[in-house]
């Protein structure tokens, strides 16, 4: 056992004076940068952007004296830039000499991302998403809570435990370039640094989302995503829409028919079996308590209009539609000319982005190749189409949970918040955390974040909740200092190999 305690009042005084002196105004300085994911700027490498976001990070963690840490910026060639953190070992002295574990034995790996999604139209007229913004406890623009808080908490967490003298187990911190572009960088790091990272028996993730700011909430599901341009051509030209309707089928029309092949668009439930999957017991009832919790929060933290109702009345389906169904978006749009521009004209092609959620447990390749199967097959009216799959990735489902890491996380809650921590899965993609799950299935997961009611991650006027960021960071060191006493007793290895079948799912993802 540890003989001395956290003070948890000692942990929330150091993290809360770190956020105000230091990471807040970096994070203002991050999200003036335009660093936007690859797959939103194709000339990311002219641009510079990145690397700035990089330097500005790197140089901050440099500053912090921390025992024997080491840091690099890994750049294989052709690819987005990542940092790499190494923090040895500790076992509450003050220098790192006392540092004795190795890289085969337990550690915590703690990552995140620090590219941005692009900027989105709507914001209101005093915000931008490259104009730092704080009003109240909200830090306004793009970033900040999507992902760039992470190596600010992460190393803030570390050291409010040497603040107090306190063990933990060697600590390695990831943090990505191209999350927001499906993380396709990240699999070639991760097997470039396989020896450097070792064998975590813990990963924190701090890209996730918050039922609310009034307790620390875990997310136990990722969905998976599958998506890309697709395009119906019907003409080689656009022709008059007087001489042409009623004889030419408009693509838009088609559009419709094509997509109706996938979704019920009354309800908007896709039809496609083949892309739903069963639903775990145990997820079922967390989704049960989400909506106790929440209430209508489950829906109303979403900006609808004036008479605007949520897709089902039942707050717990709401809770499932949004973590454990398939769900399709259109997000994107071409060939049609804006309202001020478009004439009387039958259009050759309409091309639209597809995002298509998946459930959990269901295969990313088998979902996209089902998608353009559904899609490309036998075309109306002999019309040429074609889907560019751009992502078909795996979600993630959390193996079962020890029981030193269900208690660490509730003690974290109630000393960090006053209640009782929450789980529920996300609607959202982490690419990352299923490959984690491949490659160390005896790893632990605490997946948590600041992505709360409003704080409208990739849409306009996205905020980060500031006391909420300090909250979870103070509650990622107790964690890592319960992670260290449970690896003391043995308790943190080959945890989460023991999950079922169902709990992974049936692909062997998680």
């Amino acid at each position: 056992m540890n003989p001395n305690p956290l003070n948890p009042a000692l942990v929330e005084r150091f993290v809360d004076a770190k956020w105000d002196e230091e990471i807040v105004p970096q994070l203002v300085e991050y999200i003036r940068i335009p660093n936007k994911s690859p797959m939103f700027d194709a000339d990311w490498v002219k641009h510079g952007y990145m690397d700035q976001a990089v330097a500005l990070m790197e140089g901050w963690a440099r500053a912090q004296p921390i025992p024997g840490m080491q840091i690099e910026v890994v750049r294989l060639e052709g690819r987005t830039p990542l940092i790499f953190i190494e923090i040895p070992a500790s076992n509450g002295a003050t220098d790192a000499s006392a540092s004795v574990q190795t890289r085969d034995e337990d550690c915590v790996l703690l990552y995140g991302h620090l590219d941005k999604q692009p900027e989105m139209t709507g914001w209101d007229d005093d915000l931008g998403p490259w104009k730092p913004v704080i009003k109240g406890d909200r830090l306004y623009g793009r970033g900040g809570a999507d992902d760039g808080y992470a190596i600010y908490g992460s190393l803030t967490a570390v050291m409010a435990l040497h603040e107090q003298n306190l063990p933990h187990s060697r600590c390695v911190i990831l943090i990505e370039a191209c999350e927001e572009s499906g993380s396709y960088d990240l699999p070639a790091y991760v097997d470039h640094l396989a020896a450097r990272i070792g064998k975590p028996s813990l990963v924190v993730c701090l890209d996730s989302g918050c039922g609310n700011y009034d307790q620390l909430w875990c997310t136990t599901s990722l969905r998976g995503l599958a998506g890309g341009n697709f395009t119906i051509k019907v003409l080689s030209e656009g022709v008059h829409s007087g001489d042409a309707s009623g004889v030419v089928p408009s693509s838009f029309r088609l559009l419709r028919q094509l997509l109706s092949r996938l979704e019920d668009e009354t309800t908007g439930r896709i039809i496609v079996e083949g892309l739903h999957a069963e639903v775990p017991a145990e997820r079922l009832e967390q989704a049960r308590q989400a909506a106790e919790v929440l209430g209508t929060a489950v829906y109303d933290k979403f900006p609808l209009l004036d008479g605007m109702t949520p897709m089902d009345p039942d707050l717990g389906e709401l809770v499932l539609n949004r973590t454990w169904r398939p769900a399709l978006s259109v997000t994107g749009v071409d060939g049609m000319p804006a309202l001020d521009s478009a004439g009387n004209v039958l259009r050759p092609h309409t091309s639209v982005k597809l995002s298509l959620r998946l459930p959990p447990t269901l295969d990313g390749k088998h979902a996209g190749e089902l998608l353009k199967q559904v899609l490309l097959d036998n075309p109306p009216n002999g019309a040429h189409v074609s889907l560019d799959l751009e992502k078909s990735s795996t979600g993630w489902n959390a193996p079962a949970q020890s029981p030193w890491l269900t208690q660490a996380i509730e003690d974290a809650s109630q000393a960090c918040f006053g209640k009782p921590a929450m789980y529920m899965g996300e609607g959202g993609s982490i690419p990352f955390m299923g490959m984690l799950g491949e490659k160390f299935p005896g790893a632990q997961f605490m997946i948590t974040g600041v992505l709360g009611p409003h704080s409208n991650a990739h849409g306009p006027n996205e905020f980060l909740h500031i006391p909420m960021g300090k909250r979870v960071t103070a509650s990622v060191a107790h964690v890592i200092a319960a992670h260290h006493q449970a690896s003391q007793r043995g308790e943190t290895t080959g945890v989460g190999a023991a999950a079922t079948t169902q709990e992974r799912g049936e692909h062997g993802c998680c």
